[in-house]
């Protein structure tokens, strides 16, 4: 019966999102040949038709990510290549931590080495073909090559402290393994802006005078406190642009991208940031954090459930280890058909995000002109190629951002 489900479920959830893909990509094209009436005076033709094809294209390599995952998802499991990993790790060491690390770094490596080809044809394809990719082989090699370290040297010890918890903290392991979860998150985000971030990008304090004077203002103002202002050299790997806030708690600093700097104005830069500060006064990430945390709890209690029934290691094509523990083995499974299981609560998080930046629009329109922020979302939306007329359905599923037309008819209603 479980393995009826998890097909079902993963059918359900492939054919759903090439639907999508396909809807989108009609759409798009079919509007290709006319800029939008609204936008007419703002973007051209060609810069249209440019966002249109970038769209279609990353669109259409979505779509064959989602063959390849499903294909290695039915691979692992139901034509046995993790049952074969399985025993090939515990023939070599044995059961112990060793053993687990083994299993979960391979099936990781696995899904890596997969999603590669993808990720190397749309950086050096898709971006180079229309103008935004900056970045070279060998900084592409060190990128990853940080980013495999950093994530040993965080994720190797959560790993080991999850598989303690789970070998010695009896039947509601599940619930220790979620405080660990969450402290390790907030210390994740703590260290970031000061410790990982750096290792890949260079942050130089804002050099403009009166733009930070501005900005200042507008911190005061909001009552926001921050560690400063710094502009992130995004250039050396992308044309897109950019800004955000980073950190937790006192760490936190506000970040331009240097490609933004150089495209905007001070009054959009000042509207941009109004918008982010948006987010901030109207507890929009603490709001997510929450969230996060409650459908962790939610899904380590699953988990917890699911990782002592037979049934669930046989239904997905795996026999569980006799006269041991089967810990790293169910944190596989899990995790590794968990998506298909819940990719239905996507469009539920898009509608809070989009809802989340309609808020904040609102408010960023209270603190400055509006009109200074639509201008900046035109120029954003035309330098990083976004599509002006997006499938509703599609963007109803996936946008985590209002579609342009809805959000600058919402700022223009404040202005």
């Amino acid at each position: 019966m479980f393995t009826f489900l998890f097909l079902a479920a993963l059918m359900l959830m492939v054919l759903t999102k090439l639907w999508l893909a396909a809807r989108q990509v009609r759409h798009v094209a079919q509007h290709r040949h006319a800029v939008p009436a609204r936008f007419a005076d703002t973007i051209t033709l060609s810069a249209h038709q440019k966002a249109a094809d970038y769209t279609i294209a990353r669109t259409r390599l979505s779509m064959l990510e989602v063959l390849a995952g499903a294909a290695l998802l039915i691979v692992l499991t139901m034509l046995g290549g993790l049952q074969w990993i399985n025993q090939f790790w515990i023939g070599t060491f044995g059961p112990g931590y060793a053993y687990s690390v083994a299993l979960i770094a391979s099936v990781a490596v696995i899904g890596g080495l997969v999603d590669l080809p993808f990720s190397l044809y749309g950086q050096f394809g898709i971006e180079q073909r229309f103008g935004f990719n900056r970045m070279g082989w060998k900084l592409y090699l060190a990128d990853m090559l940080k980013m495999t370290a950093v994530g040993c040297a965080l994720g190797l010890p959560l790993l080991l402290a999850v598989l303690w918890l789970m070998a010695h903290m009896g039947e509601y392991w599940w619930a220790w393994t979620w405080l660990t979860w969450i402290a390790f998150t907030i210390f994740v985000q703590m260290i970031a802006p000061s410790v990982i971030m750096p290792l890949f990008n260079r942050f130089e304090p804002l050099a403009n005078a009166s733009l930070e004077a501005r900005i200042t203002r507008l911190l005061q103002k909001c009552g926001f406190r921050s560690r400063g202002l710094f502009v992130m050299d995004g250039s050396k790997r992308s044309a897109h642009g950019n800004a955000y806030f980073t950190g937790f708690g006192a760490a936190k600093r506000i970040v331009f991208f240097d490609t933004l700097m150089e495209r905007l104005a001070d009054d959009e830069i000042e509207a941009v940031l109004a918008h982010e500060l948006g987010h901030f006064k109207r507890r929009h990430i603490l709001k997510g954090m929450l969230v996060s945390f409650a459908l962790s709890l939610v899904f380590l209690a699953a988990l917890g459930w699911l990782s002592s029934r037979t049934w669930f290691y046989t239904g997905l094509g795996v026999l569980p280890n006799l006269g041991t523990t089967n810990h790293a083995l169910a944190l596989v499974l899990f995790f590794l058909t968990l998506p298909v299981f819940t990719f239905l609560l996507g469009p539920l998080a898009s509608q809070t995000s989009r809802r989340h930046e309609f808020e904040a629009d609102a408010f960023a329109a209270g603190q400055t002109d509006a009109g200074h922020l639509v201008s900046a979302l035109v120029k954003l939306y035309k330098d990083n190629a976004s599509t002006l007329t997006p499938d509703p359905i599609y963007s109803a599923f996936y946008y985590s951002h209002p579609p342009a037309a809805q959000r600058i008819d919402r700022l223009l209603a404040h202005a």
